[in-house]
C-alpha cells in the first residue's frame, strides 16, 4: 500500500508539472544520471556488449573477499526514492537500511569500524544533510541546512568527515571537513568534489575540473596545499585509495566507462576492466585485493540494469553481486 501511495504523489507530482528538488547538475554524476534517466543520446546498441561469465551466488573458495559493501538500491526506479541498502563482500545478505520511501537518500560508505554507514539524505530545497547509521539501524543527523552535502567519508582513524559541499551562494563544488559528530565544519579546498582519504589520513583524493578537464588532484589536510596526481582523458569523479597506496578511478564516454588502476603519485595507469559493461563507482576492499563497482555487464543498454560486481584489482575473478529490475550503484566497501 505504502509503495502504492508513492507511486500516485509521484504521478501527481508529474502532472502538476511541480520540480522535484535534487542537486544541482553535477559532472561526476552524469554518467550514473544518464543511466537512470534515459537521456544518453550517444550510447551504442546493446547488441555491442560482450558476454562476460559473472555469477550472482559465487562458489565459496579461500581466498573470498570479506566484509560489507554498502550501496544504493533504487527499489522504485526513480532518484527521489534512492535507498541505503548493505550486503556481504560475497553478495549474501542484502538488505535494507533507510525506511523512509518518499526521501532520497545516497553516497552511502561505511567507517572503518564497519559498525556504521555514513550517507546523505535530502532535506530540503538545495539541502541533503550527512547522517550516520549504526547497522542495527539508529541514524544520527549530523548537519542541518548547510548546503547540498555529497559523497561523506569518514577518516581512517574514525575521527573526522570528508565531504563535498556545494550551495547557491557559492555555486562552487569544494571539499570540506567536519568531526565526526559534525562539529566544525570547514573548507579545505575551494573547488573539487567526491573526495577521499589517503591510508594515513593525512590528504584528501578529489575530482576537479578547475583548470578545464577534470582530473585528479590530492590535498594535504593540514595546510591545503594541492598537487594534481597526473594528466587523464574523460575523468568522472568517484576515485578510491587502497591501502596499498594505489588509486583507482574511472573514465570514457557515456555508457563507455572503464575503471583505471594506477600508483598513488599517478605512475603505471592501466584498465583493470573488461571493456563494454560501462565501469564506474569503484571501491577497493579493506585488504585492497578487490574493487567493487557499478557496470552493466549482465543488462547492458537497460537505463535500470546497473548492478554491483567485485573483481580482483588484476581484473580477474569478475562476480556479480546483485540482479534487480532497479539499479544498484554507488558502491563503497567497508570491514
Amino acid at each position: 500500500m505504502r509503495r502504492l501511495i508513492f507511486i500516485f504523489l509521484l504521478i501527481l507530482l508529474t502532472g502538476c508539472n511541480l520540480p522535484v528538488s535534487t542537486p544541482p547538475p553535477d559532472p561526476f554524476e552524469r554518467a550514473t544520471e544518464i543511466a537512470l534517466t534515459g537521456e544518453a543520446t550517444d550510447r551504442p546498441p546493446p547488441t555491442l556488449a560482450p558476454t562476460i561469465a559473472a555469477t550472482a551466488s559465487p562458489t565459496p573458495d579461500p581466498a573470498k573477499p570479506s566484509g560489507k559493501i554498502v550501496y544504493v538500491c533504487q527499489i522504485y526506479k526513480v532518484q527521489v526514492g534512492d535507498q541505503i541498502c548493505i550486503m556481504n563482500a560475497d553478495g549474501s545478505d542484502r538488505r535494507r537500511l533507510t525506511t523512509e520511501d518518499y526521501t532520497r537518500h545516497f553516497y552511502p560508505s561505511m567507517a572503518p569500524d564497519g559498525k556504521s554507514v555514513v550517507y546523505v539524505q535530502f532535506g530540503g530545497e538545495n539541502v541533503y544533510n550527512i547522517y550516520e547509521m549504526m547497522l542495527d539501524g539508529k541514524a544520527t543527523q549530523l548537519t542541518d541546512g548547510l548546503g547540498v552535502l555529497t559523497a561523506p567519508e569518514i577518516s581512517p582513524d574514525g575521527s573526522q568527515i570528508a565531504f563535498t559541499h556545494w550551495s547557491p551562494e557559492s555555486d562552487q563544488h569544494s571539499i570540506w571537513v567536519m568531526q565526526r559528530d559534525g562539529r566544525t565544519p570547514h573548507a579545505v579546498t575551494s573547488h573539487g568534489w567526491d573526495p577521499t582519504w589517503s591510508p594515513d589520513g593525512e590528504k584528501i583524493l578529489f575530482a576537479s575540473d578547475v583548470n578545464g578537464g577534470v582530473q585528479m588532484y590530492i590535498v594535504n589536510v593540514a595546510d591545503g596545499d594541492v598537487k594534481q596526481v597526473n594528466q587523464m582523458p574523460l575523468l568522472r569523479g568517484r576515485t578510491d585509495w587502497s591501502i596499498k597506496d594505489e588509486i583507482v578511478t574511472y573514465s570514457g564516454t557515456a555508457w563507455n566507462r572503464e575503471l583505471y588502476l594506477m600508483n598513488a603519485d599517478g605512475s603505471n595507469v592501466h584498465q583493470i576492466t573488461p571493456s563494454g559493461g560501462n565501469s564506474q563507482g569503484p571501491s577497493f576492499s579493506p585488504d585492497g585485493n578487490w574493487v567493487a563497482f557499478t557496470a552493466y555487464f549482465d543488462h547492458y543498454g537497460d537505463n535500470h540494469g546497473c548492478e554491483i560486481y567485485i573483481m580482483r584489482t588484476d581484473g580477474s575473478d569478475l562476480r556479480r553481486l546483485t540482479d534487480n529490475d532497479f539499479c544498484d550503484w554507488q558502491p563503497r566497501w567497508g570491514p
